[in-house]
């Protein structure tokens, strides 16, 4: 389009005219115009959220009755003990640190003295172990002597056994109140084969120098508290696995108990 300006000196006469021409001019320069483009409007996104799946919450204990009510069950004197047994596998004067997790804790600290090791827990509730680094073991039989040097009340102390992972293994513990119970921790999650029984081959009280003994054979596992028996449990969860120790402190006193004159011995079939 060809849009021709003219000077209002062309119309002398006729002012009129001159605004009318005018008025024209600029509705045609305004009809040609682009449109103008509306603002974008943006839609509302609405922001993701994030649900963070849950932790796995590790249970090392499981929950058990109070020691009041516990049926109580009498020692049994073991004579074919000796006869189930076979050839040392070996045995540990806890002379050689290389064999066991020793060092500082978050609850205390494990240390080998003058042939024995000793789990101190400085910690109110502090549970530590150690382990023994080999051999793995199936079937064997295993002695170990416990001394509890401070320790009251429900703190624990005692074996692990056929350990195939930290989160996976059979607990034989011995109370400082005189009972006996098995845990059994798969993937960190316990349970209790054997709740808490009370044995007479300990009296309650001040703790005592006691002799434990367990014989693997299989799924079925025997335990003895100085030559006594003390029950049976029948289990396949786990079948081989490493050896420890362990002690944990359930009150608001520090625990320390010593471990020595470990003996593994075969298991006769």
């Amino acid at each position: 389009m060809i849009i021709k300006y003219v000077r209002y000196s062309e119309f002398p006469d006729s002012p009129l005219i001159f605004c009318v021409v005018v008025g024209i001019l600029v509705f045609l320069m305004s009809a040609c115009a682009p449109s103008p483009i509306p603002p974008l409007q943006m839609a509302d996104t609405p922001t993701p959220t994030i649900t963070s799946s849950p932790t796995p919450t590790v249970e090392w204990f499981p929950a058990t009755s109070t020691p009041t009510g516990v049926p109580t069950i009498a020692g049994t004197p073991t004579t074919e003990r000796t006869q189930e047994v076979g050839e040392i596998i070996f045995t540990d004067d806890f002379s050689e640190p290389e064999f066991w997790l020793l060092g500082p804790t978050s609850t205390g600290n494990i240390s080998l003295g003058i042939n024995e090791i000793t789990i101190a827990i400085a910690e109110p509730g502090g549970y530590d172990y150690s382990v023994r680094k080999e051999p793995p073991l199936g079937d064997f039989h295993i002695e170990i002597t416990t001394s509890a040097t401070l320790c009251m009340g429900e703190d624990q102390y005692g074996l692990l056994l056929r350990m195939s992972s930290p989160g996976s293994f059979y607990r034989y513990a011995l109370s400082c109140d005189g009972r006996v119970r098995l845990d059994k921790v798969i993937h960190g999650t316990a349970t209790s084969p054997q709740p808490w029984l009370q044995n007479n081959s300990l009296p309650p009280g001040a703790p005592l120098p006691a002799r434990l003994g367990v014989r693997l054979q299989g799924d079925e596992m025997f335990f003895f508290v100085n030559d006594q028996y003390q029950f049976t449990v029948k289990d396949p969860a786990l079948q081989i696995g490493n050896i420890g120790v362990f002690a944990r402190s359930l009150g608001e006193n520090a625990v320390t108990v010593n471990f020595s004159e470990l003996i593994v011995q075969q298991v006769i079939q």
